[in-house]
């Protein structure tokens, strides 16, 4: 199997490239910008760039996007051309080259308005049954992705598998307010519990998807495994704290001794069931697991995260950059 993965020189494309280069696999890295794992530099808004690139591949890993910290600095249209029609160029030529498997990196972001209910409701609790409800050009533009994929799974007998990837970026929160309350770290663990995911845990993801390509269409959310059940959601949406304290008692003595604070309350807890179920997905790096690292002198990241560091989402000339990330909506 060789497989084309895009946005190579972004944080999850060149995670790909590294791991199924360790493998021995065979790979092709594709981004709009040089890399040290992108072997082709062109756009996936170029048909004949994605045709060229797409010869002799058996399956696709698209990771790459414009997302949601380019809505400050990039068009509508922009988002429109690379997300939309970037992944329809990928899709059509896939299916002409019938390839074995297509996976398209989605994102939480798409349930937009729906993670955050009225006031005084229990927490939101997400899974796959959740409709989404975009919020920006970001969340829709992924979400008519997601449309074309079922449409091309549906009509053209294309393996498609969609991964709704809750937030595993190395840089810091975008919310000020946030940033000023809580130290860096502290606001990543605390995330480890409802909305985010190591970069190794998607790694896993992506290649379980690839194992396990579905004769048609599937989605799945990809984040952490969340220590809570439905019955938490109405305690963790004003008490978080509190239910932390019962479930897990020994973060209180290792969040002392760094400072740290449990978030007042959660809005929204991701639930990654149907992945670890049908993909046989086994994802490591939950809050009990990085609580453990911490205490014992490590890094909040994993040895793949650390190896990648942050690489940022705005060129300084203010063009556009395809590169992957999966930031969820305030």
């Amino acid at each position: 199997m060789t497989i084309l993965v895009t946005g190579s020189s972004g944080h999850l494309g060149e995670a790909l490239m590294r791991t199924l280069r360790a493998q021995g696999r065979a790979a092709l890295g594709v981004d709009c910008r040089p890399g040290a794992f992108t072997q082709r530099v062109g756009s996936i808004t170029d048909r004949g760039f994605v045709r060229a690139a797409m010869a002799g591949m058996t399956a696709v890993l698209h990771a790459a996007t414009l997302h949601k910290p380019h809505v400050a600095t990039h068009s509508r249209q922009d988002f429109i051309d690379v997300n939309v029609t970037g992944t329809l160029n990928l899709l059509e030529e896939a299916a002409a080259a019938k390839v074995e498997g297509f996976v398209y990196t989605s994102t939480t972001s798409v349930f937009g308005d729906a993670l955050v209910p009225p006031p005084g409701q229990p927490a939101a609790w997400i899974t796959e049954q959740v409709t989404p409800v975009p919020k920006n050009i970001y969340g829709v533009t992924k979400a008519a992705a997601e449309d074309l994929c079922q449409l091309f799974a549906r009509n053209d007998g294309l393996p498609v598998t969609v991964l709704r990837v809750s937030r595993f970026f190395p840089e810091q929160d975008d919310d000020p307010a946030t940033r000023a309350r809580r130290a860096d770290a502290n606001i990543k663990l605390n995330e480890f519990l409802a909305r985010r995911v190591d970069i190794e845990d998607a790694v896993e993801a992506h290649l379980c998807a690839l194992a396990r390509m579905p004769a048609g269409f599937a989605e799945y959310i990809i984040s952490a495994t969340t220590p809570f059940t439905p019955a938490d959601a109405a305690e963790l949406r004003s008490r978080a704290p509190d239910v932390l304290r019962r479930i897990i008692p020994e973060h209180a003595a290792i969040y002392a001794r760094h400072g740290w604070t449990m978030f007042e309350g959660l809005d929204r807890v991701y639930v990654n069931d149907k992945a670890r179920h049908e993909l046989g997905w086994r994802p490591r790096h939950d809050f009990r697991a990085v609580l453990a690292r911490i205490a014992s002198g490590g890094n909040i990241a994993s040895p793949l995260a650390q190896v990648i560091g942050s690489k940022g989402y705005h060129d300084g000339d203010g063009t556009t950059r395809e590169i992957e990330e999966h930031a969820v909506p305030k």
